[in-house]
């Protein structure tokens, strides 16, 4: 077998040392289309999962012409330095939650709107139709494409080491983490808490140090991050509906040419929605594997959150910020919230 080229045999190397890359190209010479996608997940995600599926389906449906090398883990650093480095093209791909990518296109948080899905017929009711469509197009302004379908990140509940949350009058004056997002931090001001903005590489160690109390995030996030080591109690609140939204930087995708990026497209937006199912067959059976490792769940009263931002002017404020389109096309899927 021939050997590998010095630049490959380099890249190999690299990806040993970080102990985590993966994807590297099997062929033995440079691909012409060399691209980079990165996460904050851990490797036994299911979206990392998918992921390596997708690169090797296009390595091999291109016939080598496209790899794509995955760097896990906030290898490269963390939410708002890999959407920096996908606008500046040092990665090609990554995968920011909403509410990270909502810190440059604002319109992109409206499905972060607290309490506003009930469940997932909702949630692709809205994402996959008129309110996904919205949003794409405001990713597009700011020199990003972002694919089809979003993957999903959850439901998001909250969890903490102090006492169980049941109703809105127990997050009183709770130190809880919340993502680097002003709709994250209103939402949780409004419900009478003390919320911290922390990237999500930070969020073990600030719940361990007790600089926060709590945290929030959905539960196979809890899981594969361990958070049920710092943390005594998850309540199912399901208050906020969370994805990502698959993004490229828009002029290397540009200048890839169509026909590729109808195969990249095509086996991305197609593990998206293997990755959906995924985290539903994961949430069946990850709330039990919390619970042998020490949480304690409890059920929640929705009712009185939507009342607390309901009274609070939460619902009308972000409305007004939104503006009424965007905030229609929402309450075209879920529902009158304001």
């Amino acid at each position: 077998m021939p050997s590998l080229s010095r630049r490959q045999f380099v890249a190999a190397a690299g990806a040993a040392s970080a102990a985590g890359l993966i994807g590297m190209p099997s062929i033995l010479r440079a691909a012409e289309y060399e691209l980079r996608y990165a996460n904050n997940l851990p490797m036994t995600h299911p979206l990392n999962i998918r992921a390596q599926e997708f690169a090797k389906r296009v390595e091999a449906e291109t016939k080598g012409q496209v790899t794509i090398a995955i760097f896990p883990n906030n290898q490269l650093g963390g939410d708002t330095d890999m959407l920096a480095q996908v606008r500046s093209g040092g990665v090609t791909f990554f995968t920011p939650s909403a509410l990270v990518i909502a810190t440059l296109v604002p319109a992109a948080a409206i499905n972060a709107v607290g309490f506003a899905f009930a469940d997932y017929d909702q949630v692709w009711k809205a994402m996959d139709g008129a309110l996904g469509a919205h949003v794409r197009g405001a990713i597009s302004k700011v020199g990003l494409y972002a694919f089809e379908k979003m993957w999903d990140n959850g439901f998001r509940q909250m969890t903490s080491s102090k006492a169980p949350i049941k109703e809105a009058k127990d997050m009183e004056g709770l130190k809880i983490r919340v993502p680097v997002s002003p709709l994250s931090v209103s939402m949780f001001k409004a419900l009478g808490s003390a919320p911290a903005s922390l990237q999500f590489s930070e969020v073990y160690s600030a719940l361990q140090t007790k600089i926060v109390d709590a945290q929030e995030n959905p539960l196979p996030i809890i899981q594969v991050a361990k958070l049920y080591e710092v943390q005594k109690f998850a309540s199912l609140t399901n208050h906020i509906w969370d994805g990502y939204w698959f993004i490229a930087n828009g002029r290397e995708w540009k200048g890839l040419p169509e026909n590729l990026q109808k195969i990249v497209a095509s086996a991305i937006n197609d593990a998206g929605l293997a990755q959906r199912a995924d985290i539903k067959s994961l949430n069946q059976g990850v709330q039990a594997d919390l619970e042998k490792n020490g949480l304690a769940f409890n059920t929640t009263n929705p009712d009185s959150f939507r009342a607390k931002l309901r009274d609070s002017g939460f619902y009308v404020e972000w409305k007004g910020r939104f503006g009424d389109d965007v905030w229609g096309l929402l309450e075209g899927a879920v529902g009158k919230l304001a």
